[in-house]
């Protein structure tokens, strides 16, 4: 399934988490336990809230080997 999630910049990040945490058979509680961030934030990330600390973010997705970065708009 990996090589079928788009690049992040077009997709949802919030589909993209779902996606992956799936991929591995994790649940909700069990990705926010392994990649140290709390339960509401997973959350709220999966849920698609605006305002997210982006050290949050990356710090989740190192868990799959993913990064966040800011590139400029098309």
């Amino acid at each position: 399934m990996r090589n079928d999630i788009i690049h992040m910049e077009r997709t949802k990040l919030s589909t993209v988490v779902k996606a992956l945490r799936k991929e591995y058979g994790l649940t909700q509680e069990d990705l926010a336990m392994k990649s140290g961030v709390g339960l509401c934030f997973v959350r709220n990330l999966e849920q698609g809230k605006p305002s997210l600390r982006m050290d949050k973010v990356n710090q989740l997705l190192d868990l799959f080997n993913y990064e966040l970065i800011a590139s400029k708009k098309s």
